[in-house]
C-alpha cells in the first residue's frame, strides 16, 4: 500500500530529472556571427582566429563551451537579421558575438541602416537571454571623412545604449601593417590571426566567466 502511494510521486520526481538532466549536460555554447573575417577567407581554417579560439578556451579551463562558427563571407548586418532567430533557437547560445558590419561599409551603407541592424541583434540575442559582444569595424579614409566618422561612431554608441561588451577595433595592430594583410588590403592574413584573438579575448573571456558562473549556481541550485 505504501509502494502504491510512493509511486506517483516517484514517477514525477524522475520525469523532472530527466527534463533536468540533459539541460544541464549539455556543453554551453558561444555562437559568433561574423563575415569573411570570421569565416577564415583566404587562411587555412585551422588556423583562423575561431579555431585559435577554440584552443584557448581549453587552455584556459573552459572546456565545457562548444563554439558555433556561423560566419559566413560578404555577409552583411541585414543578412544577420535575417539569419540571428534561426541560430537562437537552434543553438541557445549562452554569448553571441556579433562581428558584422564590414561589408555594410564596404558597399556605402548609410550608417544609419547598418547601426539599427545591429542594434536588433543585440536586442534579439538579449530576449533569447545571451549576453553579447559587439565586435566593432572602421572604414578605410578613401571613403570620406565624413562616412568613415559616422560609421566608427556605430559600434561605441550601441555599446552604450545596450551596456554592452565591444571590441573598440577588430583589425587593432592589423590594418596598417603590410605583412598581416592579403593582398586585397582587406583581409588578414595567417600570421595575423593571433593578434585578432588577442583583441577579441579580453572582452570576450568576462562574458564567459559570467555565463559558467551563473551556470555553476543553477547546477548547484538544482542538486539541492
Amino acid at each position: 500500500m505504501n509502494t502504491r502511494k510512493m509511486f506517483p510521486g516517484s514517477i514525477i520526481l524522475l520525469f523532472f530529472c530527466l527534463l533536468a538532466g540533459p539541460a544541464l549536460a549539455d556543453d554551453q555554447r558561444l555562437l559568433i556571427l561574423g563575415d569573411s573575417l570570421s569565416a577564415a577567407y583566404g587562411v587555412p581554417t585551422e588556423k583562423a582566429w575561431v579555431a585559435l579560439l577554440r584552443e584557448r578556451l581549453d587552455q584556459q579551463g573552459y572546456t565545457g563551451w562548444q563554439v558555433v562558427n556561423a560566419s559566413i563571407s560578404g555577409e552583411t548586418t541585414d543578412g544577420g537579421v535575417r539569419r540571428l532567430p534561426d541560430l537562437l533557437e537552434k543553438h541557445s547560445p549562452a554569448v553571441v558575438v556579433i562581428e558584422l558590419g564590414g561589408n555594410d561599409g564596404l558597399r556605402g551603407f548609410p550608417p544609419r541602416v547598418t547601426r539599427d541592424a545591429l542594434a536588433t541583434m543585440i536586442r534579439r540575442s538579449r530576449e533569447s537571454d545571451a549576453r553579447v559582444l559587439l565586435v566593432g569595424m572602421q572604414m578605410p579614409p578613401n571613403l570620406g571623412k565624413r562616412y568613415t566618422e559616422a560609421f566608427r561612431a556605430i559600434y561605441p554608441d550601441l555599446a552604450k545604449e545596450y551596456d554592452t561588451a565591444l571590441v573598440p577595433f577588430f583589425l587593432k595592430g592589423i590594418y596598417n601593417q603590410q605583412a598581416m594583410m592579403q593582398s586585397d588590403g582587406i583581409h588578414p592574413t595567417a600570421s595575423a590571426q593571433p593578434t585578432l584573438l588577442d583583441n577579441v579575448w579580453p572582452h570576450l573571456e568576462p562574458l564567459l566567466a559570467q555565463a559558467s558562473s551563473e551556470r555553476n549556481a543553477t547546477a548547484r541550485r538544482s542538486d539541492q
